[in-house]
């Protein structure tokens, strides 16, 4: 009698379980599919953006926290690599990867300031950084987006919510993406799929249509 109960249960959990993955699926759909109609057009502004960077012999750095450092590093390999078409090495550094840097800076100086020292280093007019933050918040990322402004770079901003502080401080020529929802997970598998559009334009304006 207790297997038979023990049984039932597992089968219950199970059907649990399929439910709320089904639940996440869905919503996730719904998310991208209701992002789109508000994203289509930063989306392609930051695309023309960067592939004139890259044309004039600019590069894109990008940077974030948590999950956003991994944005920044699968955007960056996916431009040094290549995406879904064979094509030459595009510039792009991940800001987010140099540890000995990151906790110099972080120990010597504020952890605030881990990307802006980078990007005063790196950072070029004409190039651009992918600033992203599902918040809109973070005050490293924050300060990275103020130095690249000082310095003449474009910005690319990807965000979630309101855009949180980011959106304060962008300039009229600078690309706000931001994501319309309230919950991170949603946020980054947008931000994830929006930076595949970033790939995939970049590759379009640079090589046509396959």
């Amino acid at each position: 009698m207790q297997k038979t109960s023990n049984q039932s249960n597992s089968k219950l959990e199970s059907l649990n379980l399929e439910a709320r993955i089904d639940l996440q699926f869905r919503d996730s759909a719904q998310a991208k599919l209701k992002a789109v109609e508000v994203l289509a057009a930063p989306i392609a502004r930051a695309i023309e953006c960067m592939v004139e960077s890259l044309l004039t012999n600019g590069k894109i750095l990008a940077c974030g926290n948590g999950g956003s450092a991994a944005d920044a590093q699968h955007f960056s390999g996916e431009l040094l690599n290549r995406f879904e078409r064979e094509r030459p090495a595009l510039a792009a550094i991940a800001l987010t990867t140099d540890t000995s840097t990151l906790t110099a800076i972080a120990n010597d100086y504020a952890f605030e300031e881990i990307f802006s020292k980078q990007v005063g280093a790196l950072g070029m007019p004409g190039d651009v950084l992918l600033a992203i933050s599902t918040s809109g918040n973070s005050k490293n990322v924050i300060r990275a987006i103020q130095v690249a402004q000082d310095r003449d770079l474009k910005v690319v901003a990807m965000t979630g919510r309101d855009g949180g502080e980011i959106s304060k401080i962008l300039r009229a020529d600078d690309v706000h993406i931001c994501v319309p929802h309230d919950k991170t997970g949603r946020i980054q598998e947008v931000h994830l799929l929006t930076l595949h559009c970033l790939c995939d334009g970049i590759d379009f304006l640079l090589l046509g249509d396959e």
